[in-house]
C-alpha cells in the first residue's frame, strides 16, 4: 500500500494553544466570575481566554514563523480545557462562539496558517443532549445504547456510589460512546465531516486508541479525505503507534516516542521524577549521546518516511509538565531540546509559552496563562533562539523533508545529518558541561575541501580527509551547511 500524507505538515511549524489561558479580548462578552489572569491555574475556573484574543495576536506568531496551530477543544462545555463535549456543532460562547472561529479561521488562511482542532471522539459530557436525556428519563430514554448503561440508578455526581455507567478511565464526568452502534458512529463521523466542511485543516484525535470499533478510524479516514485529501489526521498516541500508521488510518501521532529519549538525553540527571511520574513517555534514566542514537534509530525505523515526515514533535503539552520545570528550570535543557526538535524528521509543535520560558509543572499548573502583560517575565533569549532555529527550518528544505543521517555519538555529543538532494545540513549537540572537540566521518555526504559554515553557532572549517572537525559549546549545538 502507498503511503500518503498531507504535504503541507511536512513543512509546517505548529503552535499548540490553550484557548482560556492564551489571550483574552475584550471584543468577547464574559461572566462576571473569572479568575485573575495571573493567578495560578487551578483544575476548575475560567480566566476567559478566547478566540478574537487569538486573532489579536497572530502577528506575534507569524513573527515567531508559526504556520499551524493546533487547538485543544473549542466545542460548548463546561469545563476549562473543554474535553466534556456539551455540542459538538457549537464553539463554547466564552471563546466567541461560532461566529468568533469563523473569524479565526479566515484570519489565519488569509495569512497561511493551518488550523488543526481536536475532537474527542472517545467519550461525551454529563451535560451531552443524549447522555442527559438518559439522565432525566433513566431506562425510558430513547439513547440508552449511545452509552454503557451498567444498572440503576445513575450516579453522575455522587462519588460515594456506582455510577452505573462507564466513563473513560472510570471518570463519571466522561461516559463513554458506544461507538459499536452504528448511529453514534455516523453521529461523530458527521461532526468531523462538518468541520472539515467549515474549513479546518485537520483533527488530532484525542486518546483514539480508546475506540476499538472494527474500521472505525478507516471510515473516518475516508469520510475525512473524501472532503480535503490533504487535511491532516493526528492522534494522540503515546507509545508503538504503527497499528495506526500504516496508511489507512492516521498520518501521525503526538510522537512521545521522540519526546522521552530526547529529554532523557538533554536533561539527563536533572529531569525532576516528580514532574513526569505517571506520563505514558520514559524520561528516566539519563541517555548519554549514544544510547539517544540508537533509541531515535529504533523510533526512525518503526513507520514509513512518508509518515515519519508528518508525526507531530513536542516536548510538552497540556497533558505534561514543560520542560524548563521537568529540567529543574535548566534553560540549557530547553536549548538544546529546541535545536533536536527544529532538525528532526516531523512537523515540530511548540507549546504556547515555551518560546518565553513560561514554567509549569504537572496538571493544572502547565496551563498557565500567557503573561502578555508581563513582559519583564519573558525569557528573551529563549525567544530570540526559538525564531532563529524556526527561521531556519523554513529556510533550509533539507531540515524538513531531507533524508536522515546519524554521523557520530559518544557520551555527549551527537551529531547527524539531514539531506535532501545537494542541500546537506550538518547539526551538532553537546550535553556536557564543557565545550568538546569532535571529529565527525564525512565522507560518505562530503567532498574534501568543502566548506562548512555556521547558520547556528560559530564555526567556519573545511572538511579534510573526510573529517569534519568541529568544537561544540558545551550544553548548545552547531547546525552547518
Amino acid at each position: 500500500m502507498t503511503i500518503h500524507t498531507p504535504d503541507w505538515v511536512k513543512h509546517a511549524v505548529f503552535y499548540q494553544i490553550f484557548p482560556d489561558r492564551f489571550a483574552k479580548s475584550e471584543r468577547v462578552a464574559k461572566p462576571n466570575h473569572l479568575q485573575p489572569w495571573d493567578s495560578l491555574p487551578t483544575p476548575e475556573g475560567y480566566k476567559g481566554g478566547d478566540l478574537l484574543g487569538v486573532i489579536e495576536r497572530l502577528d506575534y506568531l507569524q513573527d515567531l514563523g508559526i504556520t499551524a496551530i493546533y487547538f485543544t477543544p473549542i466545542f460548548q462545555s463546561a469545563s476549562n480545557h473543554r474535553y466534556h463535549t456539551h455540542d459538538y456543532y457549537q464553539v463554547d460562547p466564552m471563546l466567541g462562539g461560532n461566529e468568533a472561529f469563523r473569524a479565526l479561521l479566515e484570519a489565519c488562511h488569509r495569512r497561511g496558517m493551518r488550523v488543526v482542532l481536536d475532537g474527542v471522539f472517545n467519550h461525551a459530557s454529563r451535560g451531552f443532549f443524549q447522555f442527559h436525556d438518559i439522565l432525566e428519563n433513566g431506562p425510558f430514554s430513547a439513547y440508552l445504547d449511545w452509552f454503557f448503561i451498567e444498572g440503576w440508578p445513575l450516579s453522575p455526581y455522587d462519588g460515594s456510589r456506582p455510577a452505573n455507567y462507564r466513563g473513560w478511565f472510570n471518570n463519571r464526568a466522561l461516559p463513554k460512546f458506544n461507538t459499536d452502534n452504528p448511529q453514534v458512529r455516523e453521529f461523530l463521523m458527521r461532526v468531523a465531516e462538518h468541520w472539515i466542511r467549515q474549513g479546518i485543516d485537520g483533527w488530532r484525535l484525542d486518546v483514539p486508541f480508546e475506540i476499538t470499533t472494527e474500521g472505525f478510524w478507516q471510515e473516518f479516514r475516508q469520510r475525512v479525505k473524501a472532503i480535503n485529501p490533504e487535511a491532516y489526521i493526528v492522534g494522540e498516541v503515546w507509545r508503538d503507534a504503527r497499528r495506526w500508521l500504516q496508511g489507512d488510518q492516521f498520518d501521525g501521532v503526538m510522537n512521545y516516542l521522540f519526546t522521552g529519549p530526547t529529554i532523557a538525553y538533554v536533561a539527563g540527571p536533572r529531569v525532576d521524577p516528580a514532574q513526569v511520574v505517571g506520563r505514558d513517555y520514559v524520561t528516566m534514566p539519563p541517555l548519554t549521546a549514544a544510547e539517544y542514537a540508537r533509541v531515535i534509530g529504533d523510533v526512525l525505523s518503526r513507520y514509513d518516511w512518508e509518515v515519519q515526515l508528518t508525526q507531530l514533535n513536542l516536548f510538552d503539552s497540556h497533558d505534561t509538565a514543560r520542560l524548563l520545570t521537568i529540567a529543574r528550570g535548566d534553560r540549557s535543557s530547553v536549548r538544546l531540546a529546541t535545536i533536536l526538535l527544529m532538525t528532526f524528521p516531523g512537523a515540530p509543535s511548540v507549546f504556547y509559552g515555551d518560546e518565553i520560558g513560561l514554567p509549569g509543572g504537572v496538571d493544572p499548573d502547565a496551563r498557565r496563562a500567557m503573561p502578555w502583560d508581563r513582559p519583564e517575565t519573558w525569557d528573551m533569549e529563549t525567544l530570540a533562539y526559538h525564531k532563529q532555529l524556526i527561521a531556519l527550518r523554513h529556510a533550509l528544505p533539507a531540515l524538513r523533508t531531507g533524508a536522515f543521517h546519524v554521523l557520530y555519538a559518544d557520551d555527549e555529543v551527537f551529531a547527524f545529518a539531514r539531506k535532501l538532494n545537494d542541500q546537506i545540513v550538518i547539526v551538532a549537540v553537546n550535553n556536557d558541561e564543557q565545550p568538546r572537540q569532535v571529529a565527525i566521518p564525512v565522507a560518505d555526504l562530503l567532498s574534501d575541501g568543502r566548506e562548512m559554515i555556521a547558520r547556528y553557532g560559530n564555526y567556519h572549517n573545511r572538511i579534510v580527509h573526510g573529517t569534519l572537525h568541529v568544537s561544540v559549546p558545551a550544553r548548545d549545538g552547531l547546525i552547518l551547511t
